[in-house]
């Protein structure tokens, strides 16, 4: 088979009884190594939907035992770490060692260095989850100073980034063995998604592990008395909104060579999905800023250059609606619809995988259009740090990236493991109940927020403030949601123990991506150019950030010394 072609891959193990070959034997070494990354990431994705629950149920203002403002921003800060930062990454980094074996033969390579970087990762992770959980670090997800952190938290959580630098080193060293043995091919589809989303997170981690080491780091071990707490919020927006891309990226390439094929169906165009990668690594850094409207020593030229460049991040999604529906309506034509949406009911709607990922880009396109409301300035300063800004993250990552990795854990799991999956009602509900619960408690908040409900507070009530009374309802409908939400999250934890602890055996699946309607002709293309692709990146996050930060540390500062309000 070509390289753009379906990629066909054997699962967990050979007949049975069979003994296995060298080839057989390293491919279950390595996925030995992906499974340990699941496994981190659903415990994360565990512990922080625990801690979600409780937030909905305390902002609606609900008695509930042990609640206070100390609990409550503890779980906060444990919600948003654990879910946004080590619940995707590991994911990810699984799902990048799946595809690397499986589109690179003879896949990856290091895997000393691979589990290295794998343990390190998850020490940092440990530290992080140790320096939350002991009430010492509740500074929220986005750990702006002058809140200040146990130092275990800044050091875990920079471990938590050198570990992934490993697994981009083997993904990185991986790919060129391959292209050494392949210089004209064209890379895997599947890869030149994964290869994307690494280029994005390495030239966005770069500023937040500047951010930790020269900034949070000595300050939080006393080091330092002071922190610019405006150069930091700079470095971490820097960071910050790119990492809505890398958590993206590995579901568009899920979106585009995992959903087709199990639609039953062919991907539309596989040169539209490589322009959407390549556009996804030109503009997803420079972007930042649109985060710091309200924030002081930044140019307001420099505010609308990262509006342009977000307005711009919105055309790739847009193409990814188009190509993905597009492939979705082959499926349902493949299958003998011939009207304008009898299409529709002919998908495989009880697949966990289809239903996931269909619901994904259907909630998707609604907090698509609440992030236009954000990055438009004077739009933007109505919602600025209200309730509509929680709705919309969780409309977009916590749907479109949570719930397709739901899926494509329920698709992964069984072809990794030679196992059945276990509790296959539940794991057919759960992508239903997760869409219900997000409409509930996403839309709400958009609503409130348009209210001017504030994020983030712990009294939702305002202790009785007129005002507040207007929301009071909205909120216990935001309460149900997650509820909802709490239910859907426990039956995708069971589903997934419960495959690893109790499926039963079986020949496993094979690891099959989708073929383009139109057969690729499979030689490199300039989409393939990813060193041009990500030189040009560079050149674009220099102009967007180097003089900008050179102004900001021209300027009079004074700094702040630390705060811990619990």
């Amino acid at each position: 088979m070509t390289p753009n072609s379906g990629v066909v891959v054997a699962g967990a193990a050979s007949e049975a009884g069979a003994p296995l070959s060298e080839a057989e034997g390293a491919g279950a070494a390595w996925r030995r190594l992906e499974l340990a990354n699941f496994g981190v990431a659903v415990a994360a994705f565990a512990v922080g939907a625990a801690m979600a629950v409780m937030q909905a149920l305390s902002r609606a203002n609900m008695a509930l035992p042990l609640r206070s403002a100390k609990i409550y921003y503890l779980s906060v800060t444990a919600h948003g770490v654990l879910m946004a930062l080590v619940f995707t990454t590991f994911f990810i980094m699984g799902l990048g060692l799946v595809v690397a074996r499986t589109t690179l033969l003879p896949g990856p390579v290091t895997a000393r260095f691979a589990w290295g970087s794998f343990w390190v990762a998850l020490v940092g992770t440990l530290l992080v989850a140790a320096a939350i959980l002991s009430g010492t670090s509740s500074v929220l997800y986005t750990f702006y100073p002058p809140l200040q952190a146990h130092p275990a938290f800044y050091i875990g959580a920079t471990l938590l980034v050198v570990g992934s630098w490993g697994w981009s080193a083997v993904m990185v060293r991986t790919y060129r063995g391959w292209r050494r043995e392949n210089p004209g091919v064209a890379i895997p589809l599947p890869m030149h998604g994964m290869l994307a989303a690494l280029i994005v997170w390495l030239l966005a981690t770069v500023a937040v592990a500047a951010e930790m080491l020269l900034l949070l780091i000595p300050w939080s071990l006393g080091l330092k008395a002071t922190v610019d707490p405006l150069l930091a919020r700079t470095l971490f927006w820097w960071f910050g909104h790119p990492l809505v891309y890398f958590w993206l990226l590995p579901a568009y390439v899920v979106w585009y060579t995992v959903l087709p094929r199990a639609a039953g169906g062919k991907l539309f165009s596989d040169p539209l999905a490589r322009l959407v990668f390549v556009l996804f690594i030109l503009f997803s850094t420079p972007v930042g800023f649109h985060h710091q409207f309200m924030d002081p020593g930044i140019g307001a030229g420099w505010k609308l250059a990262h509006t342009v460049n977000t307005y711009v991040i919105l055309f790739p999604s847009m193409v990814t609606a188009f190509t993905v529906l597009a492939s979705l309506e082959v499926a349902g034509r493949m299958k003998g619809a011939t009207g304008w949406f009898d299409w529709i009911p002919r998908l495989p709607w009880g697949d966990p995988l289809v239903a996931s990922v269909a619901l994904a880009m259907l909630t998707f396109a609604v907090g698509g259009f609440g992030g236009a409301v954000n990055a438009a300035y004077a739009m933007n300063s109505m919602v600025h740090n209200t309730a509509w800004v929680q709705g919309h993250f969780h409309l977009t990552v916590g749907t479109a990236t949570a719930l397709t990795f739901m899926g494509a854990s329920y698709w992964l799991l069984p072809r990794l493991t030679g196992k059945e999956l276990h509790f296959r009602a539940a794991a057919q509900v759960q992508p239903y109940l997760w869409f219900v619960g997000m409409v509930l408690f996403g839309v709400v908040n958009h609503v409130t927020g348009i209210m001017g409900m504030p994020r983030r507070i712990y009294e939702a009530g305002y202790f009785g403030a007129e005002e507040a009374t207007r929301w009071s309802e909205w909120t216990a409908i935001s309460a149900v949601g997650g509820v909802i939400l709490f239910v859907s999250a426990a039956f995708y934890v069971a589903v997934i123990a419960g495959t690893w602890v109790w499926g039963k055996p079986t020949a496993a699946p094979a690891i099959e991506y989708a073929e383009p309607l139109v057969p690729a002709e499979g030689r490199r293309t300039l989409w393939d150019r990813l060193a041009l692709w990500t030189a040009l990146a560079v050149v674009l996050v220099a102009v967007a950030y180097f003089y900008p930060i050179g102004h900001l540390l021209q300027m009079e500062r004074f700094g702040s010394p630390g705060f811990r309000p619990f």
